[in-house]
């Protein structure tokens, strides 16, 4: 009997996927348990429907990951810190703070937990690796000067 797995069934299928099991085994466990349908047409229908949704989204996803790269790619963001003793830096700059800047400055909303960069501790020009989706990234250059 073909079947679609509704359910990841370990051993045998991943939710999804299509294929020929036994007729008890499709009858007796997975029927019952509702981890999987009777592959008729209509569910066929049903099932090639929502793998192209999902495609879409996919699809989706990635073009606005690479407008935004187009808005990010080259530019320049520059945070003002508060100097401690001897011109150093009070504290550091985190992914949050570049983050807020970036939106300020560039108007694109970026989520901290994306940007990837090193421990800033001093004033200077550092590289801020933002990772929009797979495969997709941009730099932005960060600038740190003194707050006056």
């Amino acid at each position: 009997m073909k079947v679609i797995f509704i359910q990841d069934v370990k051993g045998t299928a991943k939710a999804g996927e299509v294929k020929e099991v036994a007729d008890g085994f499709a009858r007796n466990s997975l029927l019952p348990k509702k981890l999987a349908v009777e592959a008729t047409p209509e569910n066929m229908s049903l099932l090639n429907g929502k793998k192209a949704s999902e495609q879409h989204k996919i699809d989706v996803a990635r073009a606005e990951a690479l407008e935004f790269a187009e808005k990010l790619k080259g530019k320049k963001v520059t945070l003002k810190a508060k100097a401690g003793q001897g011109g150093k830096l009070f504290g550091s700059v985190t992914a949050s703070n570049i983050a807020d800047e970036i939106s300020k400055q560039l108007g694109v909303k970026v989520e901290k937990k994306k940007i990837s960069v090193a421990d800033i501790k001093a004033f200077g020009t550092y590289t801020a690796e933002i990772k929009l989706y797979t495969g997709i990234s941009a730099s932005v250059s960060v600038e740190v000067t003194e707050e006056n």
